[in-house]
């Protein structure tokens, strides 16, 4: 058995794998069936990714099959269908036990902090972690982690009724937040530099406010345009860019919220007073999904309330890892979401 492991930044190696064969009271013996590829593995490949270490076995965008359980197991079953939450985290913090295993200090995020599932070996996680959608294909299932970090930075931002709400960042991140939008009472509107992107919103998702982000005044008209001059209630930048999340401010209502859940590494500025103070605005930041997340995403699954079909645009088998991953860092690749067939 193998495993893909990122060696260093831009190098990927096929290594050996045991099968794991016994597990603790409390774990699965898991086998993975596919993963999607995120902004996280191409942002660790490429050595960009903040909390990333070397080496590493990426894949946390998982769809599992279990193959054995602890004697204590009783929220999963062997043959059981399951996406992956892939926070591990120490149920006896503080704030885990506020109910923010999400951001738990010592969190390891499996195929980030720790080995994850590009493998074809079996491999053990904590029961715990496993999320059960017999009902769903494991590409469905692989989905459901990318999701659940657009729920919960919509959740961050609260939206009321008739608010706006602006997504800045058409990447999966931010079409994973207006999955959710589009099923909420609130207005949405998504700005993106890339036409294609804003033209997936509009035909698949039914958005119909866009904008092509070109400058902030131009981007600013625009926006007070859509909503009669009273800008955003609600912004979610996904851009993970420098620029936009130090100026998405002006595009903030009076006592409007910011949530950032893309991430960058540079360290951000903007001005207090003009804009941040006098609109009395929230800042918010937005880490992982919560466990409740993941069982909410699979039932609207089933549900067909969110298609996962439109989002998965590339496919690739386990073997062609090493020579073809790389081709996803490039944006003109034009993937929504690359599934690997692992098996």
């Amino acid at each position: 058995m193998s495993a893909i492991q990122f060696t260093a930044p831009t190098e990927i190696n096929l290594i050996a794998c045991e099968d794991v064969t016994q597990c603790a009271a409390d774990e699965a013996i898991v086998r993975t069936h596919r993963m999607g590829i995120c902004g996280t593995d191409l942002s660790g490949y490429l050595g960009k990714m903040p909390f990333f270490s070397y080496p590493r076995i990426p894949g946390h965008e998982l769809g599992l099959e279990v193959l054995a359980v602890g004697e204590n197991v009783t929220n999963v079953r062997v043959g059981d269908r399951c996406s992956l939450e892939p926070y591990i985290n120490d149920p006896n913090s503080a704030t885990s036990l506020k109910g923010n295993s999400n951001c738990c200090p010592g969190v390891q995020v499996l195929g980030v902090h720790a080995n994850g599932g590009l493998r074809t070996s079996d491999w053990k996680v904590p029961a715990r972690k496993l999320h059960v959608g017999n009902a769903l294909s494991y590409e469905q299932l692989a989905l459901v982690e990318t999701l659940a970090i657009g729920l919960h930075a919509v959740n961050r931002g609260n939206p009321q009724p008739n608010e706006t709400v602006l997504v800045i960042g058409a990447g999966p991140i931010g079409l994973a937040c207006l999955e959710f939008l589009k099923l909420m009472d609130c207005r949405v509107i998504v700005m993106d530099m890339v036409q294609g992107r804003l033209d997936f919103c509009q035909k698949n998702l039914g958005i119909e406010g866009i904008i092509a982000s070109t400058d902030a005044d131009a981007n600013i008209k625009a926006l007070a345009d859509l909503t009669n001059g009273q800008l955003a209630d609600v912004i979610i930048d996904a851009t993970g860019s420098v620029n936009s999340m130090s100026t998405c401010f002006n595009y903030a209502a009076f006592t409007g919220r910011v949530v950032y859940v893309g991430i960058t590494t540079q360290e951000l500025s903007f001005p207090h007073a003009p804009v941040f103070h006098r609109r009395e605005l929230t800042l918010l930041a937005s880490r992982n999904a919560h466990p409740s997340d993941f069982p909410k995403i699979i039932q609207l699954i089933e549900e067909k309330k969110i298609n996962t079909d439109l989002w998965i645009t590339h496919r690739i088998t386990f073997d062609e890892v090493p020579e073809k991953f790389a081709q996803f860092t490039n944006p003109a690749m034009g993937a929504i979401k690359a599934i690997i067939e692992v098996r």
